[in-house]
């Protein structure tokens, strides 16, 4: 079946990572079902931890070719560490600084690496000061020829990792201004916004998002944005996205989850993916 490219590779196999923690022997075995199943065209790489990298070799079989992005979990450096056999990485990821610190200095040495070594870079800038300068030199760089986009966190374990609908409104529309796409990671485990009822934390739908996308994308002001990421009604964001079904998606890369299962069941039942075509 072919994916529409509105959600072509949506979601990138973050399996290793919490909450879903697999061990990397299973996270590649599921990844090698995601990648020839009827929705293979929905999944981007297999996220692999940088000081994991290394321990992929056994896992392949022989002539096998995996393709995975490298999260920074250590020195900026390790990222950059050559992969082993039948390892290609696509794609680098790392955190800048934390909430409170200068993004700059860390996204400076970033960007040279992504340089030096021809990758695609996902650079991780908190939703707290410093961060119109960081999209500024993103966007820079990416006018220079860098492959590199910024990256945001919806989620986590604290109540203020989840940025609120004018928030994310706001860096949507920053990012839009900048024509500079832009991944998100963490908190969107299904299509429409939703409160969890075990941690009392609203998490951002991923429907909401890309509604909130093509609307940024069709000159929509903030507030509008705004409406559509805190809608809970599936009808809204729907009839916002379906129109757009057959164009790529605008700015927005994609997300990380845990599990591909979830968003693909969600976007099943919307109808907005047919397993039966």
């Amino acid at each position: 079946m072919s994916t529409p490219p509105l959600l072509a590779q949506l979601l990138d196999d973050a399996a290793v990572f919490p909450p879903g923690s697999a061990t990397l022997p299973d996270a590649v075995s599921a990844h090698r079902v995601h990648r020839t199943a009827w929705y293979a065209g929905l999944v981007g790489p297999l996220l692999v931890p940088a000081s994991q990298l290394g321990q992929l070799a056994p896992l392949l079989s022989k002539g096998e070719a995996l393709a995975v992005g490298v999260i920074g979990d250590g020195p900026l450096a390790d990222c950059f560490a050559v992969p082993p056999a039948g390892v290609r990485v696509v794609q680098v990821e790392a955190a800048m600084a934390r909430r409170g610190e200068d993004p700059l200095p860390t996204l400076a040495a970033f960007t040279a690496l992504l340089r030096e070594h021809d990758l695609r870079g996902f650079a991780e800038i908190p939703l707290a000061w410093g961060l119109l300068a960081a999209l500024d030199a993103l966007a820079e760089a990416r006018a220079g020829g860098l492959d590199v986009s910024a990256k945001f966190r919806t989620g986590g374990l604290a109540a203020e990792l989840f940025p609120t609908p004018m928030e994310l409104a706001a860096v949507i529309i920053a990012c839009h201004e900048r024509q500079l796409p832009f991944k998100l990671t963490a908190g969107l485990h299904h299509a429409i916004r939703h409160t969890d009822p075990e941690t009392g934390f609203t998490h951002h739908g991923f429907l909401n998002v890309l509604a909130a996308a093509c609307a940024a994308a069709d000159g929509m002001e903030v507030a509008e944005v705004a409406g559509l990421l805190a809608t809970t009604q599936p009808l809204t964001l729907i009839e916002a996205v379906r129109t757009r079904r057959s164009r790529p998606r605008p700015l927005w890369c994609g997300f990380g989850t845990c599990s591909i299962p979830e968003p693909l069941a969600d976007l099943q039942k919307l109808g907005l993916l047919d397993g039966s075509a």
